[in-house]
């Protein structure tokens, strides 16, 4: 493994793209709220859609400077998963559909592949997941921290109280309250 650490550069382009993904991960959220529900099918997906394609930036950056450097074009290719890359071109699959219809306790249709099954029963154990209160102490957190953070940079603290359940809302401000830039120490 190269020791050499990341040029400062591409560390500071790799840190924006992610706090921009990370900004439409909590838009993503956000539009599940019931109070934009007229929008929320093409805001999540726009946002989800914008998140994924910021992250694959990020992960080209820093392939393009693996590949400078001289990674061999095969441990570049493992390292980028590519195998499990899928093209949104293409729409939605069969496993995709299979997944849904387990999530929403539809009837299995005839399963072709091993991989569409396993994706149905996915969606039969979200399902499950999903009849029980949001009590995952770390979904909740993670939630709580997107929705603390977007309220801290846009400076509209407010914003939690008008759509967030309201325990997450208060996790979300404790969040935000301990973002809160402090006045530099002069000496």
């Amino acid at each position: 493994m190269n020791a050499t650490p990341m040029p400062e550069p591409l560390r500071r382009a790799v840190h924006h793209l992610v706090a921009e993904a990370v900004s439409n991960c909590q838009e993503v959220l956000r539009y599940t709220e019931p109070d934009v529900a007229s929008r929320w099918q093409r805001m999540t997906l726009y946002r989800a859609t914008d998140a994924a394609d910021t992250l694959d930036m990020a992960a080209m950056l820093i392939a393009a400077y693996c590949q400078r450097t001289g990674m061999a074009a095969d441990t570049l290719s493992s390292y980028l998963q590519t195998s499990q890359q899928k093209h949104r071109v293409a729409g939605p699959q069969d496993e995709d559909r299979a997944e849904l219809a387990g999530l929403l306790g539809e009837a299995s249709s005839p399963v072709d592949d091993e991989m569409t099954g396993l994706r149905f029963a996915e969606g039969q154990q979200h399902a499950k997941t999903a009849e029980r209160a949001e009590d995952d102490p770390q979904a909740l957190f993670t939630e709580a921290c997107l929705h603390g953070l977007r309220a801290r940079l846009c400076d509209d603290l407010d914003s939690l109280d008008r759509y967030l359940p309201p325990h997450t809302a208060a996790m979300a401000r404790k969040v935000a309250d301990a973002l809160k830039m402090s006045e530099p120490v002069t000496v």
